[in-house]
């Protein structure tokens, strides 16, 4: 199984200038690497970047209409965009993303031939309160729930396991721990690949795979330097 390293630029950089410069010292830098390596800029660069596999960070789940901001999965395909992001806590948590509406995208991704990158994860006061397993197991059945009427294949789907409390915060979730999180969610749904993401840094990322069992990494502030992102990519080698 082909590990997965996303890029995950978020709301950065502030021009196309900065946003071409990154990707292509990217570009440049990559060399021959055995993981398969996705960029996801904001929607208004995606057009404008090229030679790197491309991913969305969101989609909407109907094909076109009056649905003012949003972006289908039509318009993604047409540009060339192969995955896509869906379910990321900040969507959850800025935009008030219900397990239904994010339900609503996959199914929508999916069958638009998208490739998807389903995020879970647990907030500081579950994982406090012990209740991680519950929370993961909501979100996987509720967030792929009629997903096996679509015609779709396996390797489309990735979920990456993203701890909300580790997200910026530089407080990584643990090798250990991280692996029994992704046995976990392996467990539920086999067959798919089962990616980490919170904090991820060159110096620890390569624990995750090579410890924790993880497929690959969703990189977060990390890959907006693309010296570092580089080596997080080369130390899944």
């Amino acid at each position: 199984m082909q590990n997965l390293i996303v890029a995950n630029w978020k709301m950065n950089p502030v021009s196309l200038e900065e946003a071409k410069k990154l990707f292509n010292s990217i570009k440049e830098k990559m060399g021959d690497v055995k993981s398969e390596v996705v960029v996801c800029p904001p929607f208004i660069y995606l057009a404008e970047l090229k030679g790197l596999t491309l991913g969305a960070q969101d989609i909407f789940y109907e094909e076109k209409g009056a649905f003012t901001g949003e972006v289908s999965g039509e318009m993604l395909k047409s540009v060339g965009i192969d995955y896509v992001i869906i379910g990321h806590s900040e969507r959850r948590k800025y935009f008030s993303e219900t397990d239904e509406v994010i339900n609503e995208k996959i199914k929508k991704a999916l069958g638009t031939g998208l490739k998807v990158i389903f995020c879970i994860g647990e907030t500081q006061e579950q994982h406090d309160n012990e209740e991680k397993y519950k929370v993961l197991e909501n979100q996987i059945k509720k967030g792929l729930d009629g997903i096996e009427n679509l015609k779709f294949k396996i390797e489309n789907l990735a979920i990456a396991y993203e701890p909300v409390w580790a997200i910026g915060t530089g407080n990584n979730c643990s090798v250990d721990e991280t692996k029994e999180s992704i046995n976990f969610i392996k467990n539920l749904v086999p067959n798919v690949r089962v990616l980490y993401g919170g904090s991820v840094k060159s110096k620890n990322s390569g624990e995750y795979i090579k410890n924790a069992g993880a497929n690959g990494l969703l990189v977060g502030g990390a890959s907006l330097n693309a010296e570092e992102f580089i080596k997080i990519v080369k130390s899944a080698e």
